[in-house]
């Protein structure tokens, strides 16, 4: 089946604009569909789906979309269309048309599509903070400049390039990278930057490497990775995104950070690089109630706080609870050493009590197997022979995969 270019939008307020995009998309050569996503329940001659037939992928019902609460109607539109779009082996590539509720309906689809998969949103609300419509997917946001409310001499032009810039990702080729090697992902930050090199020196020859930034999006998108089978095992050293998460940094992940390691059951090898420090922004970002802690200034726009043994503590046990419902391959390796390049002898967050507290409270939880295993080692987390330690675990577990050797 051909792949076609998924056009979708509110057919009752902006039918005009998805006629011009069609129009544009066609001109060039591609199949077409407007999905209608308006939530008045109202027939349009624009759409090829219909906005009740996009409703009635909603698992309860079209009912449930056709209310009379906008916030609502959005909402359950817009969980009818991820399930629409999931169902379609057609989907080349979508673009988007909306204001803010258009672009909060419309994303978590595209967000749902693999990565690769073209996805272009034009939206009014471009120009913001995009990360809630983006989160770990690779949309690309245009801003609309006008409101997406009518054909005008702006809006037809940023219109046009968006149609244009999809048509381009849909036709043009991308080289495939050489011999075709698996691609495996690393977590990596600024603290944790010579551990991976060493690691993605020794592996590069055999596996395609993605490293990710432990950024809060970082973790996010190398999971969605796991989760559309784009990577075959994960050295997740660097999970400093969970301090975030418990103290209210700026990189979190979120919660479900190391759920795709066991819903999927990749092969993992891990540890803690970076639980030394919760990240904020500039300093006088701070929360007050940290006000007198240990800080340090990484930069005018980033400030460090070091992590206490209580707060180490609670982070061991949730990590090992993680671990504990992983079915695959598990690796967790310990740094007595340090866990960041601030956490070593001279520098400002270096506390073995608190890492102490870490490995304690993950060897209390962690329910040992020979699949899953805690090992400590009495290296820095950047030392060569720690590196060395993960390169050969990761090679142990992954030559169990059965996905690997079928």
């Amino acid at each position: 089946m051909s792949s076609k270019a998924y056009i979708i939008g509110t057919c009752d307020t902006k039918a005009a604009e998805l006629r011009y995009v069609r129009s544009l998309l066609q001109a060039a050569g591609l199949d077409t569909v407007v999905v209608d996503v308006s939530t008045r329940g109202e027939d349009s001659d624009t759409a090829d789906i219909r906005a009740a037939d996009v409703a009635a992928s909603h698992p309860d019902g079209p009912e449930e979309v056709f209310v009379n609460d906008r916030g609502r109607a959005v909402a359950a539109m817009s969980e009818a269309l991820r399930r629409l779009l999931a169902s379609r082996p057609d989907v080349g590539g979508v673009i988007g048309l909306g204001g803010s509720g258009g672009t909060a309906l419309i994303t978590p689809a595209m967000r749902d599509l693999d990565v690769g998969v073209p996805k272009v949103m034009v939206s009014t609300v471009a120009s913001g903070n995009v990360g809630p419509y983006v989160g770990p997917s690779d949309i690309a946001m245009m801003y609309s400049v006008t409101d997406v409310a009518g054909l005008n001499r702006i809006s037809r032009r940023v219109l046009g390039n968006a149609a244009n810039a999809l048509a381009g990702m849909l036709q043009g080729r991308i080289p495939e990278g050489e011999g075709g090697k698996p691609a495996i992902g690393l977590s990596m930050f600024g603290v944790t930057t010579d551990c991976i090199t060493q690691v993605t020196r020794e592996l590069a020859s055999e596996y395609d490497c993605l490293v990710f930034h432990a950024t809060g999006t970082g973790g996010q998108s190398m999971e969605k990775l796991v989760a559309s089978g784009m990577i075959t095992g994960l050295l997740d050293v660097t999970t400093t995104e969970i301090c975030d998460l418990f103290m209210g940094g700026v990189f979190s992940a979120g919660e479900e950070r190391l759920d795709a390691v066991a819903r999927f059951a990749v092969p993992y090898v891990g540890s803690v690089g970076a639980l030394d420090m919760v990240n904020f922004g500039a300093l006088d970002t701070v929360p007050a109630a940290y006000r007198q802690r240990l800080l340090y200034e990484h930069n005018p726009q980033i400030t460090l706080m070091r992590t206490t043994p209580e707060e180490n503590a609670r982070m061991g046990r949730w990590i090992g609870e993680k671990l504990n419902r992983c079915q695959g391959p598990v690796r967790f390796l310990l740094p007595e050493g340090g866990v960041s390049m601030l956490d070593a002898p001279g520098q400002p967050f270096h506390d073995p009590t608190a890492d102490v507290a870490l490995f304690e409270a993950l060897e209390q939880t962690v329910v040992q197997t020979p699949e899953r295993q805690l090992i400590r080692y009495p290296f820095h987390i950047n030392d060569p022979e720690f590196a060395a330690a993960l390169v050969e675990h990761f090679q142990e577990v992954i030559a169990t995969d059965p996905r690997r050797h079928p």
